[in-house]
């Protein structure tokens, strides 16, 4: 296609030169437009590749004939004066036309338009982060990898499966990283797919050097040797496999040299295995857990006490005539969910502020108190400030009145989308005793508390979830959780460490506010008692 510049001029207002694309699927969107984009101009180039076949084909045809009719009695043919005319006027001019023709190259437009769209593309470390997230998934909730593979996920609207060379790519990228167990995982599926008659570019030969050398890495010597003859049945010249098996044949004679029993060895490899693959904290444990909505710890006694009403804020002269709906969600710590406490309208134009100025989320690093990314929190974010719109402020002024905190020293309004598989894993809002200086430029004291509005509905995970207490909060639109982060005496709440769970299918948006400790001496008094 030949893009006119006006086309482009279209295009481009809407096109972000952002990075890290893989952690926010509201940029991720635009991707999609692009692509779109170059659909359309890749069938326009099909289009007239076609078009210039269609004439040099009739020119052809008709030369067919021509020719063959002169070439049965050539001293008649050109007998004819207009004849001997026209085979002069066709080698002069009009093969030199043809041949112009055929040089001509149709793709200009669209190598122009792959140019500058290339720009905006994203780049390897997106590639591999959005192949990191689907290992994330997999992991948190316990996905195998035929059920990737295949698409069957709960809640998709779009079904989409792996090919051979993709589970191959995710295999190669696990193998980069030293993850050898998700290596062989995808190495295998790969495999799978492949001796199950799938068409596919991935080789037989490159898998199983990868999977081979995965497997023997997790110490399972007997499937390494299997799988390097199997190679060497497939490729019998092929020197590194031919290498390993006398490597592996060396060391399987010094075990059974050893006096090693077989099943002794394979207890110890199993165990080896499983310590890789269980290569866990248990908090890390809990947390996976309370994604998949098991290991809650609220019992039915506790749950007895958790009850729904009609909220005021203290008797507020904004909701004495109109309370909102606010339902417990725990009890310690004590976190509260508002239902229908923001609207659509005013999602959508949150939504809109913020998404030219996503970036990749950032924490604060203990060591250097500076601003950092970090592979643990996978989504972008911006800030939004009451004086930017009417919509932002009230949303301010909403928050002061149900929670009776002032406002004045909190955090602008933080929005944030996450990305493939985007998380935050478990982390503290407040400040604690070994991060004295963590809210030190603000002058404003620690994070008293956090509100949390979600703006959006997630398909498949995306809870909140706080592995101290057990407690998993699920995302729901138009709803926002309140907690404290600190006790009235000032000191830090630890159970109130909490965690954003990869999204495994859908688009999650949510905002938070940041209440700190300044201003809240008379709305929240400090206590004498350290945990009160």
């Amino acid at each position: 296609k030949i893009w006119y510049t006006i086309a482009l001029g279209l295009l481009l207002p809407f096109s972000y030169a952002h990075t890290d694309f893989f952690t926010s699927i509201g940029h991720m969107t635009d991707l999609i437009n692009t692509e779109k984009d170059l659909v359309v101009s890749l069938k326009d180039y099909i289009k007239a590749e076609e078009s210039k076949l269609e004439q040099i084909k009739k020119w052809a045809e008709k030369l067919d004939q021509l020719t063959d009719t002169a070439t049965k009695d050539p001293e008649g043919f050109l007998g004819h004066p207009v004849n001997a005319f026209k085979l002069m006027k066709r080698l002069n001019t009009e093969w030199g036309e043809l041949e112009s023709l055929v040089l001509k190259d149709m793709s200009d437009g669209f190598i122009s338009n792959m140019t500058i769209q290339r720009q905006f593309f994203p780049n390897d470390e997106d590639q591999t982060g959005a192949a990191k997230a689907l290992l994330r998934l997999q992991d948190t909730y316990n996905l195998d990898t035929d059920t990737l593979s295949r698409g069957n996920l709960p809640g998709v609207k779009h079904k989409s499966f792996l090919t051979a060379e993709d589970c191959f790519e995710l295999g190669k990228i696990a193998y980069t990283e030293a993850d050898y167990y998700h290596t062989e995982l995808w190495m295998e599926q790969a495999l799978k797919q492949l001796d199950e008659g799938e068409v596919s570019s991935a080789d037989k030969v490159y898998i199983l050097d990868y999977l081979s050398y995965a497997v023997y890495q997790q110490g399972d010597l007997g499937k390494a040797m299997m799988l390097t003859k199997r190679l060497l049945e497939l490729d019998p010249e092929h020197q590194r496999a031919n290498g390993n098996m006398k490597y592996f044949e060396y060391i399987m004679a010094k075990e059974k040299e050893a006096n090693k029993s077989s099943t002794d060895s394979e207890d110890q490899m199993e165990k080896e295995t499983e310590v890789k693959k269980k290569d866990y904290l248990p908090e890390r444990r809990k947390y996976e857990m309370l994604c998949r909505g098991e290991g809650l710890k609220m019992t039915p006694r506790r749950q007895k006490r958790l009850f729904c009403r009609y909220y005021d804020g203290n008797r507020n002269p904004r909701y004495v005539l109109g309370p909102v709906k606010q339902e417990d969600e725990w009890d310690k710590p004590r976190i509260v969910r508002f239902l229908d406490i923001i609207s659509d309208e005013e999602i959508e134009t949150v939504k809109e502020l913020a998404k030219p100025r996503l970036s990749r989320a950032t924490v604060h690093d203990p060591e250097t108190g500076k601003l950092t990314t970090a592979h643990y929190r996978v989504s972008k974010s911006a800030w939004l400030s009451g004086y930017e719109s009417p919509v932002v402020s009230r949303i301010n002024t909403r928050i002061q009145d149900l929670t009776g905190l002032d406002v004045s020293t909190a955090e602008e309004l933080q929005v944030a989308n996450y990305g493939v598989g985007g998380q935050y894993e478990p982390h503290f809002d407040f400040g604690r005793k070994d991060e004295p200086d963590a809210f030190k430029e603000l002058g404003t004291g620690n994070r008293i508390a956090t509100w949390l509005f979600y703006m959006s509905d997630v398909s498949a995970g995306g809870a909140t979830v706080f592995p101290e207490v057990g407690a998993s909060v699920w995302p729901k639109k138009g709803t926002a959780v309140f907690w404290y982060n600190l006790f009235p005496s000032g000191e830090g709440d630890y159970s109130t460490r909490h965690a954003a769970c990869p999204v495994l299918v859908g688009n999650k948006w949510v905002s938070n506010k940041w209440l700190h400790e300044r201003g809240q001496e008379f709305r929240r008094p400090c206590t004498l008692s350290e945990l009160e």
